[in-house]
């Protein structure tokens, strides 16, 4: 009986002591738990601390190169930029060359005398040349590439300006000797030739009176000659935003009193003077432009000439844009004595009277332009362009140019880019005070290449 009753408080106790023993077991297993944890923790730790130490070093190590490459490129002069696809570097400046290639196949019909083989008005529209009072001949025919045209500008930076030049010629002058039975000669002729330094210019260049965005898109060389301003010369010129000024070469044409030809006269001591305003917008753009000129001629001996007068002149131009891809070219201009600016120099500057002193010559010119787009590949251009000259008749000759106008039409195709085939008929008048008057007819084909 005792031994059961020992027995079973044995048991109990077992019972009882049971759930402390699970405890204990628990407790170890969640401490060694913690240490597993705290070890791979620590270990994590490490790791860290090793990657950004090693991130650091390569760091520092990028910022030593790019010290290095800063040096390097602040020792050694920089590279120039690449040249673009047309033009070439020479030197600290980017060179280009370009121009086009022309063919003119001419056949003209003169109603007051055919001029003389090498005669110009052969190869352009020359309004105070056109034959007056002679016997109508038959059709004259001229083949020319005269008008084939190369140029060559550089572009670039010294001291921290820009400077710039170019050089234009063509093949536009005959030559002394030769004709065109063998090889159709013809001399090279300088047409421009300047420096730009920042904005101003220096050399030869259209004139700042001529607004060139006008001029009709024709197959002759200038086409609305009597109607436009047209020169080139010399000059030093000044240019800011739109308004430009420039002092220009200057020369005097003058007709003897009551005769009818031509004294160039090179006496002035001034320079000519001109201003041009450019106006732009959505609708196209326009120019105002003014010139203030001295005229003058000398001559020494019996009989010595000592004269000089005032020349003026203004001139508006404008191109208008007429719908998608039309235009409309207008140009006037008008003044006195400025007779050599206008019209190839169809009036002289200037008139002697009876005592040897200047009178300046009025004049006034304008033309005319609408340009019409049919494709992409065909377009058409139709132009009128006349002049009237303001002489006195008391002081000139009968045989001295009073007018002259010109009406002409084309339709030009450009098959590949930079390719023009094109055909323009015209018909040009010239008046003398006299009242006689000549008449030319032309029909003008032509090829143009641009490269």
């Amino acid at each position: 009986m005792i031994r059961m009753t020992l027995m079973s408080g044995a048991a109990a106790v077992a019972l009882l002591a049971a759930p402390g023993m699970a405890a204990a077991q628990d407790t170890a297993a969640l401490e060694a738990r913690i240490a597993l944890l705290e070890a791979q923790l620590a270990a994590l730790k490490s790791e860290v601390v090793a990657s950004r130490d090693q991130q650091t070093a390569q760091q520092q190590a990028v910022a030593q190169d790019i010290i290095r490459i800063e040096q390097r490129a602040a020792a050694a002069p920089p590279a120039p930029p690449a040249a673009p696809a047309d033009g070439f570097r020479m030197g600290n400046n980017l060179v280009k060359f370009g121009g086009f290639v022309k063919a003119d196949f001419i056949a003209s019909d003169y109603d007051g005398g055919d001029p003389a083989n090498g005669d110009l008005l052969r190869d352009f529209y020359l309004p105070g040349s056109i034959p007056v009072g002679g016997a109508d001949e038959s059709t004259a025919t001229d083949f020319n590439a005269r008008q084939t045209r190369f140029w060559l500008t550089t572009e670039g930076l010294l001291g921290g300006r820009k400077v710039g030049t170019r050089l234009e010629m063509d093949f536009q002058v005959l030559p002394g000797a030769g004709d065109q039975r063998t090889t159709s000669p013809a001399n090279l002729s300088l047409r421009r030739a300047y420096v730009t330094v920042d904005n101003w210019l220096f050399g030869q260049e259209w004139t700042n009176f001529q607004n060139l965005a006008v001029l009709p898109d024709t197959a002759d060389y200038i086409g609305s000659s009597e109607g436009t301003v047209f020169a080139r010369q010399v000059q030093v010129r000044y240019t800011k935003g739109p308004f430009s000024i420039s002092v220009e070469n200057p020369e005097t044409t003058v007709t003897p009193y009551l005769g009818a030809t031509r004294i160039i006269a090179d006496d002035s001591s001034l320079p000519d003077l001109t201003a041009r305003y450019a106006f732009t917008g959505t609708w196209g753009e326009a120019s105002l432009a003014g010139i203030v000129r001295q005229l003058s001629y000398e001559t020494t001996g019996v009989g010595a000439i000592d004269s000089s007068t005032l020349g003026w002149g203004l001139s508006a131009a404008a191109k208008i844009k007429v719908g998608e891809r039309d235009d409309l070219r207008l140009m006037l201009s008008g003044g006195e004595g400025i007779g050599r600016y206008i019209g190839l120099n169809f009036a002289n500057d200037a008139v002697l009277d009876a005592t040897g002193e200047l009178e300046a010559i009025g004049v006034v010119a304008g033309l005319v332009s609408y340009r019409h787009i049919w494709t992409p590949q065909w377009r058409s251009n139709l132009t009128w362009s006349a002049q009237n000259v303001d002489n006195d008749l008391t002081l000139i000759g009968a045989a001295t140019n009073k007018s002259a106008q010109s009406l002409r039409g084309n339709l030009i195709w450009t098959p590949l880019p930079a390719l023009d085939l094109g055909a323009e008929l015209m018909v040009g008048e010239r008046e003398l005070e006299s009242g006689v008057s000549g008449e030319m007819t032309r029909l003008q084909v032509f090829a143009k290449y641009g490269f």
